[in-house]
């Protein structure tokens, strides 16, 4: 049912809450008690009531009646849950025992022979390797009829072409087969395993596992609860997630194929370390005292029954990788894989602050391209462009006049490659093929780079 309008402001709904929420310019939606006018949430705002509400301790975004602050507090959403079985505190958060402290100082603050120094840092590390991105712009029948549907507005046609070219980039590498377990980290609502189960939906014995550490609405698991293939939804932080303990896994013991869609930051990371790498780096503690660290934190009784071998990665096998990247100026020196690839070419965790937060610079045009859809709201992909508007470091006031948009876009585009050639590093030590590709144009998405990996030839000799 509408809203009905009075004197040009829209008007409660009936049965609903007469809070008008400025915000939101609209009135609350929340249903009311019998005889009343306002939810509970804002009963405060009129005089139905002498009780007073106050804000929950475990979540201050609502609020409670103060004499029934305790009987709230046992079934309160934001009570912290017991921890499940994969659960284990900073398995992937990367190497502990160097000093990580880092005395981060803005771009803004550095004078111009600094950041002169910095570009000819940045420029020196690049020398000898292979800089050149191929162009990897593919489709993928699966979503041949979305993509030629009129009814799909701007935003939407621009997920479901990185989608699209996802899935046929995958297919290219052979990654769209039976017999796998689709992992997509950072999942939001879904939507790229759901592609990847429509192309796939006469394979069989084909599973999916969704990793997102936020509740999530308007999810498309939905659509999938009476298909063959299992859709499982993990609510973690990759962080502290342990994929040999996941149940899915443990009992289909299927090989298992990485996947993401704009994953943010130090979550690529953290999502590497997660798939190829649950031991700690050279300079970490050895595997016994991390296993023994792993049962006191607890991750259930069954935690400490589980072999050594299988507990530090022995039982997962990956058949490969394909994950859009982005927002570099998020990553995070402790958790990024390739810290010995920095080292080798002389830098340090100092100049990696420097050229994470100097990447924003690449997306210096997001702005400007924003700027041609803001005639029309409702088309914004507000899911993306609106994170990536807040990505810019400030431009120093030194450069204004001296380097152009275009040269420090370059720049920017320059520090995003170096630390992912530091990815691509980790992935090859580790006995896989890896390389970047533009998997889309920049007018669709200003973070086009797609993120590859599949068993080197010599791996699978060995298997073999």
């Amino acid at each position: 049912m509408e809203a009905s309008k009075a004197d040009g402001v829209l008007a409660p709904l009936p049965g609903r809450c007469a809070f008008y929420v400025t915000k939101k310019k609209r009135y609350c939606k929340m249903v009311v008690g019998k005889g009343k006018t306002l939810c509970g949430e804002h009963a405060n705002a009129g005089e139905e009531t002498g009780k007073k509400r106050i804000p929950c301790p475990l979540d201050p975004k609502h609020t409670v009646y103060e004499d029934n602050l305790a009987k709230h507090l046992k079934k309160c959403n934001s009570k912290e849950k017991p921890k499940p079985c994969y659960y284990v505190k900073d398995i992937n958060a990367g190497c502990g025992s160097e000093d990580e402290t880092i005395e981060e100082v803005s771009i803004a603050d550095r004078t111009k022979e600094e950041l002169d120094e910095l570009i000819v840092k940045l420029k020196t590390a690049l020398k000898g390797l292979n800089t050149k991105i191929v162009e990897s712009t593919l489709s993928h029948s699966a979503l041949d009829e979305p993509l030629n549907d009129p009814k799909n507005g701007d935003s939407a046609f621009k997920h479901l072409k990185q989608q699209a070219s996802i899935l046929g980039n995958m297919e290219a590498l052979e990654l769209l087969s039976p017999e796998r377990c689709y992992i997509e980290f950072g999942a939001g609502k879904g939507k790229l395993s759901h592609w990847i189960h429509i192309a796939l939906k006469e394979a069989e014995n084909v599973h999916f596992l969704l990793v997102e550490r936020s509740s999530t609405r308007f999810k498309v698991d939905g659509k999938h609860k009476n298909a063959d293939s299992t859709f499982e939804r993990l609510q973690v932080d990759i962080q502290h997630l342990d994929l040999n303990q996941v149940p899915l896994l443990k009992d289909k013991r299927l090989p298992v194929v990485g996947v993401g869609k704009h994953l943010c930051g130090a979550a690529t990371d953290l999502a590497l370390r997660c798939l190829f790498d649950h031991l700690c780096d050279e300079n970490d503690e050895p595997p016994t005292k991390r296993l023994k660290l792993r049962q006191e934190q607890g991750a259930g009784d069954e935690m400490k029954s589980v072999p050594p071998t299988e507990a530090t990665g022995g039982g997962l096998v990956v058949s490969g990788l394909a994950v859009a990247l982005c927002c570099h100026h998020r990553c995070d020196w402790r958790h990024y894989v390739g810290k010995e690839f920095f080292r080798q070419r002389g830098l340090g965790p100092e100049d990696f602050a420097a050229f994470q937060r100097m990447s924003s610079w690449a997306t210096c045009g997001m702005r400007k391209f924003g700027s041609k859809t803001s005639e029309q709201p409702s088309d914004r992909n507000t899911e993306e462009e609106d994170e990536h508007e807040k990505n810019e470091e400030a431009i120093p006031d030194i450069l204004n006049g001296v380097m152009s948009v275009e040269d420090r876009e370059q720049i920017g585009r320059l520090c995003k490659l170096l630390i992912d050639q530091g990815r691509v590093y980790y992935l090859k030590q580790r006995g896989f093929e890896s390389s970047l590709k533009y998997y889309t144009s920049r007018d669709v998405s200003l973070e086009n780079v797609l993120l590859t990996a599949v068993p080197s030839s010599n791996q699978n000799t060995e298997s073999t």
